[in-house]
C-alpha cells in the first residue's frame, strides 16, 4: 500500500477532470485514479489481449478494475487466466462523503457523511458472478478500501445512463472521486480466503456458529454461499433449516 502514490494519482486525475469538466470524460474518476495508481505509465493502459482489452498490462500481469457486476468479467477471465496472473481490483468506499451539487454552476447544495461503510466483506456481493475462478492459480483479488466524495445531482441534470426512479426531489449518482487510500487487501490463495472466516470454528459448522463468533449472520450466509460455489467449502448436513458446512482444503494448502 502506497498512500502517497495514491494521493498523487488522485491529484493528477482530479486536475485532468477540472480541465476537462467534471463528468465530461467517458471514464469515471475512480477507475481513472486506480489505473494511474496501479500503473503510472499510461502506455500499459487499455491494451488488447486476444479479443479483449485489458485495463492494465504490466510486470505483474493483467489488472482489471471492476466496481460491480463481476459477472461481466467472466469472458475476460476465461481468456486472460490462460496466459498470466490476473488481478481483479475492487474499489470500495469505507468512508463516503455525499455532496449534492449543480453540475452546471458548481453550486453545492449539501454535504454529509454517509452512515454506510463498506468493508472487505462488501466484495462478496459481487463474487457470486465469478466463483469458478476464485481458486484459479492465476487469479488474485485486490480490495481497495478508500474514502470517497460521492457527487450527486438533481435527476434532471444526471447523465441518462445514471438516471433511476427515485422519490421526488431525490438526487442521482454522478461521480465517485477518491480522496484517500485506507487499506489495500490482497487475496490470492486458500489461506487468504479462509481469513474471512471467524477464528476457532469447528471442523463442521453453521452460519449460526459464525455469528456466535462475531460475524453478522447475513454476511456469514453470503460468504458461505460464495465459498460453496467456489468449492472452498461444502455442505455436509443440516441442522434444522440450517446447513452444516465443512472446508475443502488440506492444511498444507493453506500455507
Amino acid at each position: 500500500m502506497d498512500k502517497l502514490r495514491f494521493y498523487d494519482a488522485c491529484e493528477a486525475v482530479r486536475s485532468e477532470h477540472i480541465r476537462s469538466g467534471i463528468g465530461t470524460l467517458s471514464e469515471k474518476t475512480a477507475h481513472a485514479v486506480l489505473k494511474k495508481y496501479f500503473e503510472p505509465d499510461e502506455s500499459g493502459h487499455e491494451l488488447k489481449i486476444g479479443s479483449f482489452v485489458a485495463d492494465i498490462i504490466g510486470e505483474d500481469g493483467i489488472i482489471e478494475i471492476q466496481t460491480r457486476s463481476f459477472s461481466k468479467l467472466r469472458p475476460k477471465l476465461e481468456e486472460f487466466l490462460k496466459y498470466c496472473r490476473v488481478t481483479v481490483v475492487y474499489p470500495c468506499s469505507a468512508v463516503t462523503n455525499i455532496i449534492c451539487f449543480d453540475p452546471d454552476t458548481g453550486e453545492v447544495f449539501s454535504k454529509r457523511k454517509s452512515p454506510v461503510k463498506g468493508n472487505r466483506y462488501t466484495v462478496f456481493r459481487e463474487l457470486e458472478g465469478i466463483t469458478e475462478y476464485l481458486t484459479h492459480p492465476n487469479f488474485r483479488l485486490c480490495i481497495i478500501l478508500m474514502e470517497t466524495d460521492d457527487y450527486r445531482v438533481p435527476q434532471d441534470k444526471a447523465p441518462k445512463y445514471q438516471k433511476k426512479k427515485h422519490r421526488k426531489n431525490a438526487y442521482a449518482a454522478y461521480d465517485k472521486i477518491p480522496r484517500e487510500l485506507i487499506d489495500e487487501i490482497y487475496i490470492e490463495n486458500i489461506s487468504d480466503w479462509l481469513s474471512f472466516l471467524p477464528d476457532d470454528l469447528p471442523a463442521e459448522f453453521t452460519t449460526a456458529d459464525m455469528a456466535e463468533r462475531g460475524m453478522n449472520i447475513d454476511t456469514a450466509r453470503l460468504v458461505m454461499n460464495v465459498f460453496r460455489k467456489a468449492d472452498i467449502a461444502r455442505i455436509v448436513g443440516k441442522k434444522g433449516n440450517t446447513y452444516i458446512y465443512s472446508l475443502n482444503y488440506f492444511e498444507e494448502d493453506s500455507l
